[in-house]
């Protein structure tokens, strides 16, 4: 028989005839290390050069990377790659610009206002069930086969991420913040300038990580229409003559660039949202 009286028990120390509770689990283990993204990249490379030096692959079906790097170096210095780098990238970064200009505008003009959201929205959602591919040829017969053509096609393929994720997270608002703005008195721009704004940032810049890779996947396809430069042109030329060294080039080209341009994105995302804190910084 348990001799122990209601009154001891309640004078046990705390915790001592109690289970301990258990520890919250932690979903990741806390932000990774400058580089760590880049191990499975690598690892692809590394078996890839492998499988190239045991003869698994076939030079004329995929150069070994250590070929392509090689081919690069040899076409940066006889003057062959830089200017078809630089032709792509100002079709590139046209094209983003105007879509990141345009994108938040209108989310803004859409998320505030129900003439904009009446307008707006539909169209954009039209837009995005229509793949970019098939709108090249009306493209073509408006504007020709130039370089307006190019970047107006990149620009509305950049256009479509960047309205929806910084709409949604216009959507996304806690109500607490708005009531909030008009118990203040807050005039329209002061509402946008310190609510709508801070509060759509972190779609926003999900919408740009996603933005930075999609004007070069959709620059890969418009340069193959009477394109005389750029890193597409160079591609499908090689194509043509079978050198899968200039073929792989031209992925590790696209491949740094995505890689550059999203830590990028990460670094002002990071300055930007440094008052935030979410899983896994």
């Amino acid at each position: 028989m348990n001799d122990m009286s209601p009154d001891r028990a309640i004078s046990a120390p705390l915790g001592r005839d109690r289970p301990t509770p258990p520890r919250p689990v932690a979903l990741t283990p806390g932000k990774l290390p400058r580089g760590m993204r880049l191990i499975g990249p690598l690892l692809v490379v590394v078996l890839w050069e492998a499988a190239s030096r045991l003869g698994l692959l076939s030079p004329y079906t995929l150069a070994a990377p250590s070929t392509a790097v090689a081919t690069g170096i040899a076409m940066i210095a006889d003057g062959s790659l830089l200017p078809h780098l630089a032709a792509s990238a100002g079709r590139a970064y046209s094209g983003l610009f105007l879509g990141v200009a345009a994108g938040p505008v209108l989310a803004l003009t859409s998320g505030l206002t129900r003439t904009g959201e009446v307008l707006i929205d539909g169209l954009v959602q039209v837009k995005r069930a229509i793949p970019t591919l098939a709108l090249i040829p009306l493209v073509i017969l408006w504007l020709g086969i130039g370089e307006v053509m190019k970047i107006f096609v990149i620009f509305t393929a950049v256009l479509v991420p960047v309205y929806i994720n910084t709409h949604a997270a216009l959507r996304g608002i806690d109500i607490g913040h708005v009531e909030l703005a008009r118990t203040l008195g807050l005039t329209r721009s002061e509402f946008i300038r310190k609510v709508a704004l801070p509060g759509a940032l972190p779609g926003f810049f999900v919408s740009l990580r996603l933005a930075v890779t999609l004007c070069w996947t959709s620059l890969v396809v418009l340069e193959l229409i009477n394109a005389q430069t750029g890193i597409g042109y160079l591609m499908n030329r090689a194509r043509d003559w079978g050198q899968t060294d200039i073929i792989v080039v031209g992925i590790f080209i696209y491949a740094a660039l995505g890689l550059i341009s999203d830590a990028v994105v990460r670094v002002l995302e990071a300055r930007a949202l440094s008052w935030r804190r979410s899983i896994g910084q």
